[in-house]
């Protein structure tokens, strides 16, 4: 074989090789799974949910709306600071794994929204010194129930009040799981609380940890 002949094969190893890494490490976005099917844990919505539109008051006493959650993935827990145990729960497991969340962060920023459903008592200075509490990174707000509401059914949760709120100690029922809302501000999914006869029924975090990561390096 001449040596012109012996180039060519060797150029068109090298192409093929190129080619295979290339659609191995870094396969074309066409050929990607879905990120539904990438991750364990987090349960899919069908289709992407809109939210609907809302203007909320943060714990910063900022308005916050739809456009405060676009650009980023949101971890999403809907509660409020006078619950005795799910909530203030939740919130100190997600902050043990949020620097670790952080750190996996190779794409889209993350955010935790503590979105409170009880706006008679959680005030702009009460959700500011109980989110700071957990952690000064995480966002607060609450509204009137005319906005909350809507928005909480359009994230697939409910809340209602359980007893008369006269009672300055009335409790909120309202949904345990962890909403997902992707960078476009649509909701896609949540992580569900596990049912543990004598646990609280909390999201698993170690779910979190494998399948939020997956999440921001997509984007």
């Amino acid at each position: 074989m001449n040596q012109n002949k012996w180039l060519g094969v060797v150029a068109l190893v090298t192409l093929a090789l190129g080619v295979y890494l290339a659609i191995t490490i870094s396969p074309p976005d066409s050929m990607r799974k879905p990120l539904s099917e990438q991750t364990e844990h987090m349960s899919w919505y069908p289709q992407a949910r809109a939210l609907h539109d809302f203007t909320l008051t943060d714990h910063n006493k900022q308005t916050m709306t739809l456009e405060n959650l676009k650009g980023k993935w949101t971890l999403a827990f809907v509660g409020y600071t006078f619950c005795p145990d799910i909530c203030p729960v939740t919130l100190a497991e997600i902050n043990k794994i949020y620097p670790e969340l952080e750190q996996s962060n190779k794409s889209v920023p993350l955010q935790v929204w503590f979105l409170s459903v009880d706006p008679k008592r959680d005030t702009s200075e009460r959700l500011n010194e109980y989110i700071n509490y957990f952690n000064a990174d995480f966002i607060a707000s609450t509204g009137p129930h005319d906005q909350l509401f809507p928005l909480v059914r359009s994230m697939g949760m409910m809340y209602a009040m359980s007893d008369d709120i006269t009672n300055p100690n009335y409790l909120v029922d309202h949904s345990a799981s962890i909403v997902v809302i992707n960078p476009d501000g649509n909701v896609v999914g949540r992580f569900k609380p596990k049912q543990q006869p004598g646990e609280l029924s909390i999201s698993d975090m170690q779910e979190l940890k494998e399948d939020v990561p997956i999440l921001l390096q997509q984007g």
